[in-house]
């Protein structure tokens, strides 16, 4: 057995995923989540207003990674990964961020482009799972922007990412231009008969419980376009109370919910499963997967 983390710095929170990888037999492996922290850094607000990352956030950066060390060094880490997302790309400071980063801390920061960000999400192979006559669309929904991957016939189709993200569309920075090219992809890659969304993301995830739909079930569109008619009549403040949700997932739970739907309705799909998974899983199969090739048990890592 060995214990992997992954450090996941997105648009609107960094995320550091524990898990315990337990073999089974040789072809079978169970992750186990050991601990889930998640702090709402919000670098998109910064990066989508400004183009780069101010002082105060980075600093909030170097805070967390530091705090992020020490549940590494209390669960016995022995190897990790840390990925940037949208929000570092497009910071025009973001090498400078990642430099600071590593010159305080330690650890190294890699920043990832779309397109490794969806294989990435892509490897935590749920679809392989599933019904094998259906189509799986995998989307995971961040601040500044979507991963898609079509796994069909037991084959992956393609992986692409749009810059069309719930904190961009929060501030207003999506155009129309930018949702006919979604949406004119989707209608040329995607065949509508037997498809199915794979979710993933926060947002999709609290929809998810505050649907009481039991574990390993679908929610259907109708359901989606339910909440998302409900939750846009609502204020913030309303949303928070009514269900107890943080005001960093109440202001981007309304957009997230506008691009799931738009897909869905483009892609022809009806039912998305909501299996709970997202970046910071497909980083630790990966990891693990980089590991098993050397041959060699990761030595600890010490923080």
């Amino acid at each position: 057995m060995m214990r992997l983390a992954a450090i996941d710095i997105g648009s609107n929170a960094a995320r550091l995923l524990i898990k315990e990888v337990r073999p089974v037999t040789e072809q079978e492996v169970d992750f186990v989540k050991l601990s889930l922290v998640r702090v709402p850094l919000r670098l998109g607000f910064d990066v989508f207003s400004y183009g780069a990352i101010s002082e105060e956030r980075m600093q909030h950066l170097i805070d967390t990674i530091h705090a992020y060390q020490l549940f590494m060094k209390i669960y016995q880490v022995q190897d990790y990964i840390a990925c940037a997302t949208s929000a570092m790309r497009e910071a025009s400071n973001g090498k400078q961020v990642i430099e600071r980063v590593n010159q305080q801390t330690g650890i190294q920061l890699q920043i990832i482009d779309g397109q490794q960000e969806a294989s990435l999400i892509f490897e935590t192979h749920i679809a392989e799972h599933l019904n094998p006559t259906k189509s799986y669309l995998y989307v995971d929904v961040g601040g500044g922007s979507t991963e898609i991957s079509l796994f069909s016939k037991r084959k992956l189709v393609f992986n692409v990412s749009f810059n069309i993200g719930t904190i961009r569309l929060l501030h207003n920075q999506i155009n129309d231009q930018q949702w006919e090219e979604l949406k004119e992809f989707l209608k040329k890659k995607v065949k509508p008969q037997n498809v199915v969304v794979i979710g993933s993301g926060g947002n999709i995830n609290k929809i998810f419980s505050m649907s009481k739909v039991k574990n390993g079930k679908p929610l259907f569109i109708d359901m989606l376009k339910t909440y998302y008619r409900k939750l846009s009549r609502m204020s913030v403040a309303e949303r928070m109370h009514r269900y107890q949700l943080r005001e960093d997932r109440a202001d981007v739970i309304v957009p997230a919910l506008q691009i799931y739907l738009n897909i869905m309705r483009w892609s022809g799909a009806q039912q998305i499963l909501v299996p709970q998974i997202g970046l910071a899983d497909g980083l630790i199969y990966h990891l693990y997967q980089q590991i098993m090739q050397t041959n060699a048990q990761p030595a600890t890592a010490k923080f």
